[in-house]
């Protein structure tokens, strides 16, 4: 019998990935295509459908095709995985009628947000998709009018290769209340405040088939008509399955351009301010959350003042991150008495203020680049380590953290966020990624593995950051600043951002 193969694809913020597998877990060739995040408008962030998700897919394929030379037919499933929430509403004939919404970094919907609250009593924030499109519904009346569906990122792709229109538990969970978890569905109730239900697309498993790849969409992929194609999932979903995250208590921390992390439980746990939801198979649940920025605020700072680096890597004198953590390194832990704020999109999890600004604080003439940027690797551990606390005193204390994502190839930064928090992390092996979650999890769909579980037959070793106590110590006096800096100053943040807007 010939070898079967999977193909999983991720669509990231800044760059989108592939990977096909072999039913061993070996992977036969990889892929990535970076692309742009359109931010029109303070607070709003947005990709086109078209000229990124559907152009990388293309790519991709290609890509992965020419590279492995495996036959499309030997190919046994397709899963795909993209950021979420992605809200695109589409035409009758499928057509993107706008750039697509994305997740938490965009705050243009804080009115929707807190109506959405008052009547339905629900807890939301910038990382809700109900608010997102109501706030299209309000204030694009033309593009509602020739609205026929509202799609997830997956969901556009997988109706671009097959012509259904799904979405799954997991992202489902997110258009919170309109997704009712306990019904299984679409609520009623709640449809006349944001759509119509018939416009919502149906709700499956992650690993269920969506459909089979049509001849159109072979045609300009590569891929052979009626491969399957599983519903697929949010990128975080995938990557903390690449991971291994499969026992209660697993947390996975992706470092991504922002962070998102989900603590897998035994049971729908109510954690206010944070997301609780069904996960991606019927017994699994988990609770989420994140920050805004991550990896964003570090390529934030290479693209405004990492000229030279930039400039280094283009000659070919290696990766400008790179050579960023080692001047960083430099500077000894707690950045020589400064300490930022990382709400450069407003701040996620546990604050759910939009509206919240970044600061660096503490700054004299004797400052140096290495310092400020050192100040922004511990900035991102800080805010960590308030999630990690506010999750243990509503009684959710993770067991183990598996660490995923670009972020986990800067060695020193995981080590300050190890030394900040006092955990140790896990970084699988191989580390691809969410993409190589979408592959096993298409695996499910078509009956090679049968359950998360399975994973385990894939993910081989990890490698463990130790925290250092000493380090931790030094650390808890600039964590108690950075919590009071937010505190002291949320009302200016306010003011400054109704300034921006």
């Amino acid at each position: 019998m010939s070898a079967r193969y999977l193909l999983g694809v991720d669509i990231g913020t800044y760059s989108s990935k592939a990977t096909l597998a072999a039913e061993d877990g070996s992977v036969a060739a990889r892929a990535a295509v970076e692309h742009s995040l359109s931010l029109p408008r303070p607070g709003w962030a947005e990709h086109d459908p078209e000229s990124v998700w559907w152009k990388d897919f293309l790519e991709l394929c290609g890509a992965i095709l020419s590279r492995s030379r495996v036959p499309p037919t030997s190919i046994a499933a397709v899963g795909i995985s993209t950021i979420s929430p992605a809200v695109v509403v589409v035409d009758d004939a499928g057509r993107a009628l706008r750039p697509a919404i994305l997740y938490g970094i965009d705050t243009r919907a804080t009115k929707e947000i807190a109506e959405l609250e008052t009547t339905t009593g629900a807890s939301l924030s910038s990382q809700s998709a109900a608010p997102k499109v109501l706030w299209i519904r309000r204030n694009e009346p033309e593009v509602w009018k020739r609205t026929r569906a509202v799609l997830n990122g997956s969901g556009y792709l997988n109706h671009r290769l097959t012509g259904e229109k799904t979405i799954d538990v997991y992202d489902a969970s997110i258009f919170a209340p309109f997704y009712d978890p306990t019904a299984g569905g679409w609520s009623d109730a709640i449809a006349p405040l944001v759509a119509p239900v018939e416009m919502m697309p149906r709700v499956t498993w992650t690993a269920e088939m969506a459909g089979r790849i049509t001849a159109e969409a072979a045609r300009v992929t590569g891929l052979a008509v009626g491969t399957p194609v599983i519903t697929g999932t949010a990128d975080a979903a995938a990557e903390a399955v690449s991971t291994g995250l499969s026992r209660p208590g697993d947390m996975m921390v992706m470092y991504g351009s922002s962070t998102f992390f989900l603590l897998a439980t035994d049971r729908l746990v109510p954690a206010p301010g944070f997301w609780s939801s069904r996960f991606l198979e019927k017994d699994g649940f988990v609770v989420a959350g994140g920050t805004a920025v991550a990896g964003g605020l570090t390529r934030w700072f290479r693209d405004t003042f990492g000229a030279a680096e930039v400039a280094a890597e283009k000659a070919g004198a290696g990766n400008a991150y790179a050579r960023l953590a080692e001047m960083a390194a430099d500077s000894p832990a707690g950045a020589r008495g400064l300490v930022a704020l990382p709400y450069f999109s407003g701040e996620r999890t546990p604050l759910n203020d939009p509206e919240a600004r970044g600061m660096i604080f503490g700054l004299t003439l004797s400052h140096t680049r290495a310092d400020v940027y050192r100040a922004l690797l511990e900035s991102v551990g800080y805010a960590i380590r308030h999630n990690v606390e506010a999750l243990t005193a509503g009684g959710c204390a993770p067991k183990r953290i598996l660490a995923v994502g670009g972020g986990t190839y800067n060695a020193l930064w995981m080590q300050i966020v190890s030394d900040i928090t006092g955990l140790e992390q896990e970084i699988p092996a191989p580390l691809e990624g969410a993409s190589y979650g979408d592959a096993f999890l298409a695996g499910i769909g078509v009956g090679m593995f049968t359950a998360m579980r399975d994973i385990t037959r894939w993910v081989s070793g990890t490698r463990r950051i130790v925290p250092n106590p000493e380090e931790r110590r030094r650390y808890d006096a600039a964590y108690r600043i950075y919590r009071e800096l937010y505190e002291r100053n949320a009302s200016l943040m306010h003011d400054i951002a109704a300034a921006q807007e």
